[in-house]
């Protein structure tokens, strides 16, 4: 397993937003995704990150849950492109289907999956999202039983049912819903977490990894990193910050200089 302690630096993992799959509701084009999810991950991988997670992100809008089986089919060619850059890869299948996810990751090699509500009930624009960690708890153990579940808490573009202080929302996450590692995110893409709440969700993680999920930038890594084992930047690193256009190597590299 990976991403089980800080170690000497910061874990940085670097997304691999791929292109509008086929399926979703603009042109795309499988062979398109491919190449650029295996050029993107080639420049994490050369400019410092440790892993790269792989996830649909401009398929928007996203099904709630249950995504059909050409998203499954093309997320699982990406993936297959992004490892050849030789780094862990993991699978964030939008909005919230896990299961499909622990599905690529069997196939995939893949290292860890996100759960973006694993346990609990958020209400998000794709209406009510549950989580369903016995059934993903189960699927894990019979597919692929080496692979992480990083889970969100209080993830970002939601807003919980009954809301809770992030720090028993986090114990609840690794004691009862089987996560092994943490994400904490600002309200929306690209915005970082409240240090307090990232503070708060370290000490109730029971020695689980914690990383910051949204909102890194050069100006902010070190005191996000001191507070956490790591960080998933993935806006930030486009070229000139548009989140359509290629990863770009030098913003890869000036995110991992500024989180050592």
């Amino acid at each position: 397993m990976i991403l089980l302690s800080r170690g000497d630096r910061p874990f940085l993992v670097g997304c691999v937003h791929l292109l509008p799959l086929p399926g979703s509701t603009v042109g795309a084009s499988a062979a398109e995704a491919v190449e650029r999810a295996g050029s993107d991950a080639a420049a994490l991988a050369e400019g410092g990150c440790d892993a790269v997670i792989v996830e649909n992100f401009h398929d928007a809008p996203f099904f709630k849950e249950d995504v059909p089986a050409e998203t499954v089919a093309g997320i699982t060619a990406c993936a297959l492109a992004a490892r050849e850059a030789g780094l862990p890869i993991g699978i964030n299948v939008l909005r919230n289907d896990v299961r499909a996810a622990l599905g690529i990751a069997a196939v995939t090699e893949a290292a860890f999956v996100r759960a973006n509500v694993l346990a609990g009930a958020v209400i998000a624009d794709q209406g009510l999202i549950e989580g369903r960690a016995a059934e993903w708890a189960r699927a894990r153990a019979a597919l692929c039983p080496g692979v992480v579940i990083l889970a969100d808490v209080a993830v970002k573009h939601a807003a919980p049912l009954a809301p809770r202080p992030p720090a028993e929302e986090a114990r609840d996450l690794v004691l009862r819903a089987g996560a092994g590692g943490l994400i904490v995110t600002g309200p929306a893409t690209g915005a970082p977490p409240v240090l307090g709440d990232l503070e708060a969700v370290r000490e109730a993680a029971s020695g689980h990894p914690v990383f910051v999920g949204s909102g890194t930038t050069p100006e902010n890594a070190r005191p996000l990193a001191a507070a956490a084992d790591g960080a998933i930047v993935g806006s930030w690193l486009h070229r000139d910050g548009v989140l359509d256009a290629p990863v770009d190597l030098d913003r890869v590299r000036r995110i991992r200089d500024a989180l050592d």
